[in-house]
């Protein structure tokens, strides 16, 4: 029939928009910012490091590796490795980043720093109100600004700390166990075997 596309269209078309005012999945306006939206667990705004623990200078997961810095595109991370080992959350000794700054004002949120970390040390934030008169004052973030507890990574991004923390367990739990078998190994270790005495001659 001649014209049937037309009125399907326009059908669909008036259904939408009388959708738009009734139905509560359709009501995308928010009175912001009073009534807010939750985020995504996909959104992602600017880096921050996440630490285990309750102390964060202790817990930080970051070992200044500086991989996130020599691969940032923009070049927005500045990072200074401590020269000795110090102990973290659990007593154990490693290096940590002396100095650690992300300028917000030239990063461009690629996440590529998240991606290369092999440390899981540093994951992208939801926040997004940064709006200041002062760029060095709120920009510049430094390491005590920059780091965040893995509880308030569960938060914004559940499913994917729960897949972290799931394998680091895991790498924790196999390191573990070599560590006692290489210490079973040792203490059980068989005493060398005597050689025969060589037969005397004449």
């Amino acid at each position: 029939m001649l014209g049937e596309g037309i009125i399907k269209g326009l059908a669909e078309t008036g259904r939408n928009f009388l959708g738009s005012y009734f139905e509560p999945d359709r009501l995308v306006t928010v009175q912001y910012p009073e009534e807010r939206l939750p985020a995504p667990e996909t959104a992602r705004t600017f880096p921050f490091l996440v630490y285990d623990g309750d102390d964060w200078q202790k817990g930080l997961r970051c070992v200044a590796c500086q991989i996130c810095e020599k691969e940032c595109p923009p070049q927005c991370i500045y990072i200074v490795k401590d020269i000795t080992k110090k102990p973290d959350y659990i007593g154990k000794l490693q290096f940590q980043p002396k100095v650690f700054d992300i300028d917000l004002s030239v990063c461009m949120s690629c996440q590529i720093c998240v991606e290369v970390c092999p440390f899981d040390a540093i994951k992208m934030d939801v926040e997004f109100e940064l709006s200041t008169t002062d760029r060095f004052g709120r920009l510049l973030l430094h390491k005590a600004e920059l780091a965040k507890p893995n509880e308030y990574y569960h938060k914004i991004h559940p499913a994917e700390a729960a897949e972290v923390d799931a394998r680091l367990a895991a790498e924790k739990a196999k390191a573990l166990a070599k560590t006692q078998a290489d210490a079973a190994g040792k203490s059980v270790s068989p005493k060398p075997a005597l050689k025969p005495l060589a037969p005397a001659s004449g």
